[in-house]
């Protein structure tokens, strides 16, 4: 399974901005996509993920700011970022997961190359 985002990008706060991410290989292994964003000096945490069913999770810092989507005939998860802050500035990693991987102990996640994402105040 490979990843390739798009959408980085610099903005003001109180802007907009969208990402979007497609699979290609395996895509019939993938159960959810979702995004994760590093900030420097912190770790990688989650943003946002979907499920192939739809189901959405989002960290409680982008909560009703965020909107997670995916269209599952083009494998393409998109991340609309409104109402942006300066915190929200990081690298933001597309990320797909195989399920069927932990059943063989393997890691079950694929990640995209960083896109930038800059907020200024």
């Amino acid at each position: 399974v490979q990843l390739q985002a798009c959408g980085k990008g610099l903005v003001q706060a109180g802007g907009s901005l969208r990402l979007s991410c497609t699979a290609s290989g395996d895509i019939f292994v993938i159960n959810a996509m979702g995004w994760y964003r590093q900030a420097p000096g912190k770790q990688r945490e989650m943003v946002a993920t979907i499920t192939d069913g739809g189901t959405t999770r989002y960290d409680t810092s982008v909560k009703g700011r965020f909107t997670i989507s995916r269209d599952n005939g083009k494998s393409t998860v998109y991340l609309q970022m409104d109402s942006l802050k300066p915190e929200d500035t990081a690298v933001y990693y597309c990320n797909a997961e195989d399920w069927g991987r932990r059943l063989l102990g393997d890691d079950i996640n694929y990640w995209g190359k960083g896109t930038q994402v800059t907020v200024s105040s």
